[in-house]
């Protein structure tokens, strides 16, 4: 019966070093998202068209950029 407490506390401690270490994954994955999210995440075709919008550059520099990008 001895051995079924090994075991036992054996089988506990991986069960909280894996549950510690996908906390951590988990927390760096969302870290990660956080940090992607605050700079926007835009493409460059998102940003071209908000500048056309905005009157930063011309129809004629809005096409030429366009054809650039795609």
């Amino acid at each position: 019966m001895h051995w079924m407490n090994g075991f036992g506390g054996g089988f506990m401690m991986i069960f909280w070093w894996g549950l510690l270490i996908l906390g951590i994954v988990a927390l760096v994955k969302w870290l990660m998202g956080q940090n992607q999210s605050s700079h926007g995440g835009d493409s460059p075709l998102e940003i071209l068209k908000r500048r056309y919008a905005r009157g930063e550059i011309s129809k004629k520099e809005f096409e030429e950029l366009k054809k650039d990008l795609i």
